[in-house]
C-alpha cells in the first residue's frame, strides 16, 4: 500500500538509477562471447533512491527530488519509490533523454563492478528543485555529489545555502568522481554542510590524506558539525569538535553491496530525524548497512524499524528507545 507525505521529514535529493544486478560474475565474456549468472534482477538504484527508499523501510517519513526520463527504466523507478512510501513529487520527466542506469556485477565475494549510463542525472539543474517540497522538513541530504554535472559546485551550494537559511539541517554524501576534480568540485558546498557522510576512500581524494582524525579536521575546519566516515567491514569513524570514535560493523554474510553506504547514511539520518545521540546514530547506520548486504539489490534487505532494533540488541549493542 502506498502512502504520500506533503511534507517529509527527510528529503533526499540526488541521482536516480535503475540497476541491472548480475551476480555472480566469474569473468567478463571475451568479445563475442557468453558466460552465464545465476541470476539477474532489475533493481531501484542511485544515492537518493537507495537512500530514500531504506529511510522509508524505517518508517522515516521521506521525500526524493531527482530526474528520470520519459520511459521504462523511468516508471520503474517512480512505482518502486512509491512502493516504499516515498513522496515522489519532486522526481521530474525529462523526454529528451533516457533515465540513468548502471549494469551492476556482482562477484562470489560481493564485490561490484559498474557498466554506467548518466542519463537524465546530468540533465538535473537547479532549476528543478521545488523548494515548497523541502520547506518544513528538517534533514535535506544530497546524495551523489561528483555525478550530477550541471548540479555539482555552485548550483549545489546554493541549494543547501537556502536549506539551511530556511532553518533544515544539511546533509551530504558523495560518489566516485570520475573527472577526477574532487576538492574544486566540492568545496563550495562544504560551508554549508551540516553532516558530511562520505566513505573513507571518497574523503581522502578530497582532502588528500590517509588518516581519518586529519581528513576529518581538515572537513570541520569549513563549520561541518559531523563528519561520518563510512569505513566498510571497518565500520564507521565519527567526529565533531567535541567527540571522536569508530564504531565497529556488525558481522553479516555479504551477499550484495550495492547501496550499502546510501543505507548507512539512511540509518544515520533516520537518528538524527529522532534525536539521538551520534554514537547510537553511528549504531543505527551501521545495522542499516548490515542489512542492505544481506540480500540481492540496494534496498531489499533493509528491515523495518522494529527488525532493525531487534537486530542491534540481538547483537548485544544498546541505542535509544521511542
Amino acid at each position: 500500500m502506498r502512502r504520500y507525505f506533503i511534507m517529509a521529514d527527510v528529503v533526499c535529493l540526488g541521482i536516480l538509477v535503475a540497476d541491472a544486478v548480475a551476480r555472480p560474475v566469474r569473468e567478463i565474456p571475451a568479445k563475442g562471447k557468453l558466460v552465464l549468472v545465476d541470476d539477474l534482477q532489475l533493481s531501484s538504484g542511485g544515492c537518493a533512491t537507495n537512500t530514500g527508499n531504506a529511510l522509508g523501510k524505517l518508517s522515516i517519513d521521506t521525500g526524493i527530488i531527482g530526474k528520470v526520463g520519459q520511459d521504462g527504466f523511468g516508471d520503474f523507478l517512480i512505482n518502486t519509490i512509491s512502493s516504499f512510501g516515498v513522496n515522489t513529487e519532486g522526481i521530474k520527466r525529462d523526454p529528451s533523454t533516457n533515465t540513468s542506469a548502471t549494469l551492476v556485477m556482482v562477484d562470489e565475494d560481493g564485490e561490484r563492478s559498474f557498466i554506467h549510463y548518466i542519463g537524465a542525472n546530468a540533465e538535473f539543474t537547479e532549476d528543478d528543485v521545488d523548494f515548497s517540497l523541502i520547506e518544513g522538513s528538517k534533514i535535506l541530504h544530497i546524495a551523489g555529489a561528483f555525478l550530477l554535472p550541471k548540479f555539482d559546485g555552485e548550483p549545489m551550494a546554493r541549494v543547501m545555502k537556502r536549506a539551511k537559511d530556511m532553518g533544515i539541517l544539511t546533509s551530504l554524501d558523495t560518489a566516485w568522481d570520475s573527472s577526477n576534480r574532487w576538492m574544486k568540485t566540492i568545496e563550495p558546498c562544504l560551508k554549508y554542510t551540516d553532516a558530511f557522510l562520505p566513505s573513507i576512500e571518497e574523503a581522502k581524494m578530497i582532502v588528500g590524506e590517509e588518516e581519518p582524525s586529519k581528513i576529518a579536521d581538515k572537513f570541520l575546519s569549513y563549520g561541518i558539525k559531523v563528519v561520518g566516515l563510512k569505513m566498510g567491514a571497518e565500520g564507521c569513524y565519527i567526529k565533531t569538535k567535541d567527540e571522536e570514535f569508530t564504531i565497529p560493523a556488525f558481522k553479516v554474510k555479504a551477499v550484495d553491496a550495492t547501496g550499502a553506504g546510501d543505507s548507512f547514511v539512511a540509518g544515520f539520518l533516520a537518528g538524527l530525524v529522532k534525536g539521538w545521540k551520534l554514537r547510537d546514530c553511528a549504531v543505527l547506520a551501521n545495522a542499516v548497512g548490515a542489512s542492505s548486504v544481506s540480500a540481492i539489490g540496494a534496498s531489499t534487505g533493509i528491515l523495518s524499524w522494529e527488525e532493525t532494533i531487534a537486530f542491534i540488541r540481538s547483537q548485544g549493542e544498546n541505542v535509544c528507545e521511542d
